[in-house]
Protein backbone atom coordinates (compact mmCIF):
# COMPACT_ATOMS: atom_id res chain seq x y z
CA UNK A 1 0.00 0.00 0.00
CA UNK A 2 1.49 3.67 -0.43
CA UNK A 3 1.25 5.45 2.22
CA UNK A 4 -1.22 8.03 2.52
CA UNK A 5 -0.64 11.88 2.39
CA UNK A 6 -0.15 13.89 5.64
CA UNK A 7 -2.40 17.07 6.56
CA UNK A 8 0.14 19.33 6.01
CA UNK A 9 0.97 18.12 2.72
CA UNK A 10 -2.54 18.55 1.85
CA UNK A 11 -2.73 22.02 3.41
CA UNK A 12 -0.32 23.08 1.44
CA UNK A 13 -1.45 21.76 -1.92
CA UNK A 14 -4.50 23.77 -0.86
CA UNK A 15 -2.49 27.17 -0.64
CA UNK A 16 -1.31 26.99 -3.94
CA UNK A 17 -4.42 25.86 -5.74
CA UNK A 18 -5.54 28.96 -3.83
CA UNK A 19 -3.03 31.18 -4.97
CA UNK A 20 -3.04 29.92 -8.44
CA UNK A 21 -6.92 30.72 -8.72
CA UNK A 22 -6.11 34.45 -7.63
CA UNK A 23 -3.56 34.91 -9.49
CA UNK A 24 -5.83 33.63 -12.77
CA UNK A 25 -8.70 36.42 -11.65
CA UNK A 26 -6.03 39.09 -11.45
CA UNK A 27 -4.81 37.62 -15.19
CA UNK A 28 -8.37 38.10 -16.72
CA UNK A 29 -9.35 41.52 -15.33
CA UNK A 30 -5.73 42.47 -16.48
CA UNK A 31 -7.23 41.21 -19.97
CA UNK A 32 -10.45 42.71 -19.57
CA UNK A 33 -8.90 46.43 -19.09
CA UNK A 34 -6.57 46.03 -21.95
CA UNK A 35 -9.46 45.09 -24.63
CA UNK A 36 -11.30 47.95 -22.90
CA UNK A 37 -8.55 50.54 -23.55
CA UNK A 38 -8.09 49.11 -27.20
CA UNK A 39 -11.79 49.55 -27.94
CA UNK A 40 -11.66 52.90 -26.52
CA UNK A 41 -8.85 53.85 -28.71
CA UNK A 42 -9.71 52.41 -31.37
CA UNK A 43 -12.80 54.66 -31.50
CA UNK A 44 -11.34 57.47 -30.50
CA UNK A 45 -9.11 56.56 -33.55
CA UNK A 46 -12.19 56.12 -36.02
CA UNK A 47 -14.34 59.49 -34.28
CA UNK A 48 -10.61 61.49 -34.85
CA UNK A 49 -10.68 59.80 -38.54
CA UNK A 50 -14.04 60.53 -39.48
CA UNK A 51 -13.27 64.71 -37.95
CA UNK A 52 -10.45 64.68 -40.38
CA UNK A 53 -12.72 63.72 -43.52
CA UNK A 54 -15.00 66.11 -42.78
CA UNK A 55 -12.96 68.90 -42.37
CA UNK A 56 -11.08 68.10 -45.57
CA UNK A 57 -14.48 68.18 -47.64
CA UNK A 58 -15.31 71.15 -46.04
CA UNK A 59 -12.43 72.94 -47.07
CA UNK A 60 -12.47 71.26 -50.67
CA UNK A 61 -16.29 72.77 -51.24
CA UNK A 62 -14.93 76.28 -49.78
CA UNK A 63 -11.74 76.07 -52.31
CA UNK A 64 -14.57 75.31 -55.35
CA UNK A 65 -16.78 77.96 -54.25
CA UNK A 66 -14.16 80.36 -54.17
CA UNK A 67 -12.32 79.61 -57.67
CA UNK A 68 -15.24 78.37 -59.47
CA UNK A 69 -15.48 75.42 -61.70
CA UNK A 70 -11.79 73.32 -61.82
CA UNK A 71 -10.75 70.90 -64.90
CA UNK A 72 -8.18 68.47 -63.83
CA UNK A 73 -5.00 68.60 -65.22
CA UNK A 74 -3.05 66.29 -67.34
CA UNK A 75 -0.61 63.84 -66.11
CA UNK A 76 3.13 65.37 -66.89
CA UNK A 77 4.55 63.61 -70.27
CA UNK A 78 1.47 63.23 -71.77
CA UNK A 79 0.61 64.81 -75.01
CA UNK A 80 -2.50 64.88 -76.07
CA UNK A 81 -3.12 65.21 -80.11
CA UNK A 82 -5.38 67.55 -82.33
CA UNK A 83 -8.51 64.84 -83.18
CA UNK A 84 -8.40 64.05 -87.23
CA UNK A 85 -10.09 66.27 -89.68
CA UNK A 86 -12.40 64.92 -91.68
CA UNK A 87 -10.99 64.77 -95.34
CA UNK A 88 -11.68 67.85 -97.35
CA UNK A 89 -15.05 67.85 -99.87
CA UNK A 90 -13.88 68.56 -102.92
CA UNK A 91 -16.64 71.37 -103.83
CA UNK A 92 -15.40 72.51 -106.66
CA UNK A 93 -14.95 69.40 -108.33
CA UNK A 94 -18.45 68.06 -107.79
CA UNK A 95 -19.45 71.64 -109.18
CA UNK A 96 -17.51 71.09 -111.84
CA UNK A 97 -19.40 68.17 -112.73
CA UNK A 98 -22.31 69.30 -112.05
CA UNK A 99 -21.86 72.08 -114.57
CA UNK A 100 -20.06 69.23 -117.16
CA UNK A 101 -23.83 67.14 -116.97
CA UNK A 102 -26.01 70.12 -116.97
CA UNK A 103 -23.97 71.71 -120.15
CA UNK A 104 -23.30 68.23 -121.74
CA UNK A 105 -23.29 68.82 -125.67
CA UNK A 106 -25.54 66.25 -128.08
CA UNK A 107 -24.56 65.01 -131.28
CA UNK A 108 -28.69 65.19 -131.82
CA UNK A 109 -28.98 68.81 -131.86
CA UNK A 110 -29.85 71.04 -134.96
CA UNK A 111 -27.99 74.02 -134.96
CA UNK A 112 -28.85 75.18 -139.29
CA UNK A 113 -31.21 77.05 -137.71
CA UNK A 114 -29.32 79.22 -135.61
CA UNK A 115 -26.12 79.67 -138.02
CA UNK A 116 -26.07 83.03 -139.89
CA UNK A 117 -26.76 82.19 -143.70
CA UNK A 118 -23.85 83.69 -145.14
CA UNK A 119 -20.83 81.69 -146.88
CA UNK A 120 -18.98 80.77 -143.56
CA UNK A 121 -21.93 80.15 -141.16
CA UNK A 122 -20.89 82.14 -138.59
CA UNK A 123 -22.73 82.21 -134.75
CA UNK A 124 -23.73 84.69 -132.55
CA UNK A 125 -25.70 84.37 -129.72
CA UNK A 126 -29.34 86.38 -129.55
CA UNK A 127 -28.43 90.20 -127.83
CA UNK A 128 -24.84 89.98 -129.38
CA UNK A 129 -24.17 92.48 -132.07
CA UNK A 130 -23.63 91.60 -135.96
CA UNK A 131 -20.49 93.81 -135.20
CA UNK A 132 -19.29 91.13 -133.05
CA UNK A 133 -18.68 88.32 -136.06
CA UNK A 134 -17.45 90.86 -138.53
CA UNK A 135 -14.58 91.95 -135.51
CA UNK A 136 -13.86 88.34 -135.64
CA UNK A 137 -13.09 87.84 -139.18
CA UNK A 138 -11.01 91.09 -139.04
CA UNK A 139 -8.76 89.39 -136.70
CA UNK A 140 -9.15 92.06 -133.90
CA UNK A 141 -9.08 89.61 -131.41
CA UNK A 142 -5.75 88.01 -130.71
CA UNK A 143 -6.09 84.57 -130.58
CA UNK A 144 -4.48 83.12 -127.26
CA UNK A 145 -5.14 79.35 -127.41
CA UNK A 146 -5.65 76.70 -129.84
CA UNK A 147 -7.88 73.05 -129.69
CA UNK A 148 -7.06 70.76 -132.73
CA UNK A 149 -9.18 67.48 -133.24
CA UNK A 150 -7.19 65.98 -136.70
CA UNK A 151 -7.46 62.21 -135.41
CA UNK A 152 -9.56 62.28 -132.84
CA UNK A 153 -13.06 60.21 -132.81
CA UNK A 154 -16.29 61.64 -132.23
CA UNK A 155 -16.52 60.58 -128.91
CA UNK A 156 -13.06 62.22 -128.04
CA UNK A 157 -13.01 65.33 -130.06
CA UNK A 158 -16.22 66.00 -127.71
CA UNK A 159 -14.45 65.44 -124.59
CA UNK A 160 -11.33 67.31 -125.57
CA UNK A 161 -13.64 70.43 -127.20
CA UNK A 162 -15.73 70.44 -123.71
CA UNK A 163 -12.41 70.54 -121.57
CA UNK A 164 -10.61 72.81 -123.97
CA UNK A 165 -13.29 75.29 -123.63
CA UNK A 166 -13.55 75.27 -119.97
CA UNK A 167 -10.11 74.98 -119.19
CA UNK A 168 -9.20 78.41 -121.68
CA UNK A 169 -12.33 80.33 -119.63
CA UNK A 170 -11.16 79.36 -116.39
CA UNK A 171 -7.95 81.04 -117.70
CA UNK A 172 -9.29 84.28 -118.25
CA UNK A 173 -8.88 83.85 -122.13
CA UNK A 174 -11.75 85.35 -124.75
CA UNK A 175 -10.86 84.41 -128.20
CA UNK A 176 -9.87 80.89 -129.57
CA UNK A 177 -9.46 78.96 -132.27
CA UNK A 178 -10.39 75.42 -132.82
CA UNK A 179 -9.24 73.12 -135.72
CA UNK A 180 -11.59 70.42 -137.03
CA UNK A 181 -10.23 69.85 -140.41
CA UNK A 182 -11.89 70.20 -144.06
CA UNK A 183 -12.81 66.35 -143.76
CA UNK A 184 -10.34 65.34 -146.94
CA UNK A 185 -9.39 62.60 -145.17
CA UNK A 186 -12.86 60.86 -143.91
CA UNK A 187 -14.67 58.30 -145.74
CA UNK A 188 -16.03 60.23 -149.19
CA UNK A 189 -13.92 63.19 -148.04
CA UNK A 190 -17.68 64.59 -145.80
CA UNK A 191 -16.48 67.06 -143.39
CA UNK A 192 -18.17 65.27 -140.64
CA UNK A 193 -16.87 66.76 -138.00
CA UNK A 194 -17.04 70.03 -138.67
CA UNK A 195 -20.74 69.67 -138.61
CA UNK A 196 -20.87 68.43 -135.33
CA UNK A 197 -18.19 71.34 -134.21
CA UNK A 198 -20.65 73.68 -135.07
CA UNK A 199 -23.19 72.19 -132.91
CA UNK A 200 -20.98 71.60 -130.04
CA UNK A 201 -20.20 75.06 -129.70
CA UNK A 202 -23.41 76.19 -129.72
CA UNK A 203 -25.15 74.23 -127.10
CA UNK A 204 -21.87 75.40 -125.05
CA UNK A 205 -22.54 78.75 -122.57
CA UNK A 206 -19.10 80.04 -122.58
CA UNK A 207 -19.16 80.60 -126.17
CA UNK A 208 -20.40 83.88 -127.87
CA UNK A 209 -19.91 83.28 -131.47
CA UNK A 210 -17.57 82.04 -133.90
CA UNK A 211 -16.82 82.54 -137.41
CA UNK A 212 -14.95 80.63 -139.94
CA UNK A 213 -11.11 81.80 -139.87
CA UNK A 214 -9.31 83.47 -142.28
CA UNK A 215 -7.34 81.93 -145.15
CA UNK A 216 -4.09 82.12 -143.23
CA UNK A 217 -5.86 80.76 -139.43
CA UNK A 218 -7.04 77.65 -141.52
CA UNK A 219 -9.67 78.72 -143.61
CA UNK A 220 -12.70 76.21 -143.79
CA UNK A 221 -11.11 73.73 -141.55
CA UNK A 222 -10.92 75.79 -138.47
CA UNK A 223 -13.29 78.31 -136.30
CA UNK A 224 -12.08 81.49 -134.28
CA UNK A 225 -14.41 81.44 -131.26
CA UNK A 226 -15.19 84.25 -128.94
CA UNK A 227 -15.77 83.04 -125.17
CA UNK A 228 -18.09 84.89 -122.12
CA UNK A 229 -15.94 86.65 -119.39
CA UNK A 230 -15.54 84.56 -116.01
CA UNK A 231 -16.95 86.57 -114.52
CA UNK A 232 -20.04 87.19 -116.70
CA UNK A 233 -20.48 83.40 -116.39
CA UNK A 234 -20.51 83.68 -112.33
CA UNK A 235 -22.60 86.32 -112.07
CA UNK A 236 -25.27 84.74 -114.43
CA UNK A 237 -24.69 81.18 -112.43
CA UNK A 238 -28.17 80.15 -110.54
Amino acid sequence: MSPRPSRSSIADTSVTNAANVIHSLQDLKQIRKQLEQDRAEAAAHEKARQEADLRARDAHRFFELAVGPVHRMRPPGTVEHEPKLPPPIPVQHQLDEQRVLLESISDDFDVSSLLETDEALSFRRPGVGPDITRRLRKGEWTLQAQLDLHGLRTDEAREALGQFLRDAQKQGKRCVRVVHGKGLGSPGKSPVLKGRVHSWLVQKNEVLAFVQARGDEGGAGALVVLLRSARKMLRNRP
